[in-house]
């Protein structure tokens, strides 16, 4: 099963929630909120991944680059 997770930054937490699943995480660092997203997910899907269901997790963020300007294509 593939869960695609969005990482935002929140003030001064990282946050994270499922697409399409009600589960939500945050963490101070990035480091502990991918820890917290493999938990969480686990834990949601705590009776399939011991009936054998293989999870897979996909993160997907926004990054800001400094100095970096946004372009006009067309």
């Amino acid at each position: 099963m593939l869960l695609k997770f969005e990482v935002y930054r929140d003030g001064r937490q990282w946050g994270a929630r499922a697409l399409g699943h009600a589960i939500f995480t945050q963490a101070r660092s990035l480091d502990k909120l991918y820890e917290n997203i493999k938990e969480a997910a686990h834990l949601h899907f705590e009776e399939a991944v011991e009936a054998g269901e293989n999870l897979e997790i996909l993160i997907l963020a926004e990054a800001e680059v400094p100095g970096a300007r946004k372009v006009a294509t067309g």
